[in-house]
């Protein structure tokens, strides 16, 4: 079991940064892949990004290839999403998730089985 908490959301310009934090608890953070997903209004949740146990393998959307930028510290339970040049079509509400996996390139939102309550991204043209 792991519980995980998102923070760093908020509302930023066209073109400005973020930075998203996932703290996790629970058993050992190393044994999980990590991901990004996002679910603007009236959207289904689409996939943003992962990473595999060791941080040594991020994978992205292509709309975001350059942009973002995950990484994780698994000494401190902790993943992040760098957002950068962000667009209005960013716009959303972004969750943490985490999947008991060594695999890499993981993206489907069915591998993962842990989901942090969401935190909310605007992007202001």
């Amino acid at each position: 079991q792991v519980q995980l908490v998102e923070s760093g959301g908020g509302l930023v310009q066209t073109g400005g940064s973020l930075r998203l934090s996932c703290a996790a608890s629970g058993r050992a953070f190393s044994n999980y892949a990590m991901g990004w997903f996002r679910q603007a209004p009236g959207k289904g949740r689409e996939f943003v990004g992962s990473i595999n146990w060791s941080g040594d393998r991020p994978y992205y959307r292509d709309s975001v290839k350059g942009r973002f930028t995950i990484s994780r510290d698994n000494a401190k339970n902790t993943v992040y999403l760098q957002m950068n040049n962000l667009k209005p079509e960013d716009t959303a509400v972004y969750y943490c998730a985490a999947a008991f996996s060594k695999a890499n390139g993981l993206q489907n939102e069915r591998e993962f089985g842990y989901w942090g309550q969401g935190t909310q991204v605007t992007v202001s043209s």
